[in-house]
């Protein structure tokens, strides 16, 4: 199976930036589909980006469509979150987690390995 690890996360000020990554080992990622996905203490997990592993395709829950930006490095097998402009209400727990299908998927059902999270916290 596919072992996550997200880093990147940590304090920042309202307006501020943050580059969240996933490493991944085990498997291969070639034709998967990668997502990020957040959860807030009291919230369900939410959608917030995806990518085609190989193909490039993208997809972004409207919240942070122009703020964020979900890139990939295939050869050190790792995806990234750049976020800009953040806002208080995008704390939360961060997590990546893997999609079998060629097209990214905003749905949580369709994802099956999932990393430990890495927590985002935005003052005002």
């Amino acid at each position: 199976q596919v072992q996550l690890v997200e880093s990147g996360g940590g304090l920042v000020q309202a307006g501020g930036s943050l580059r969240l990554s996933c490493a991944a080992s085990g498997r291969t990622f070639s034709s998967y589909s990668m997502g990020w996905f957040r959860q807030a203490p009291g919230k369900e997990r939410e959608f917030v980006a995806a990518i085609n592993w190989s193909g490039g395709l993208e997809n972004y829950a409207d919240s942070v469509k122009g703020r964020f930006t979900i890139s990939r490095e295939n050869a050190k097998n790792t995806v990234y979150l750049q976020m800009n402009n953040l806002k208080p209400e995008d704390t939360a727990v961060y997590y990546c987690a893997t999609n079998p299908a060629r097209t990214p998927s905003t749905m949580v059902a369709d994802y099956d390995y999932w990393g430990q999270g890495t927590q985002v916290t935005v003052s005002s």
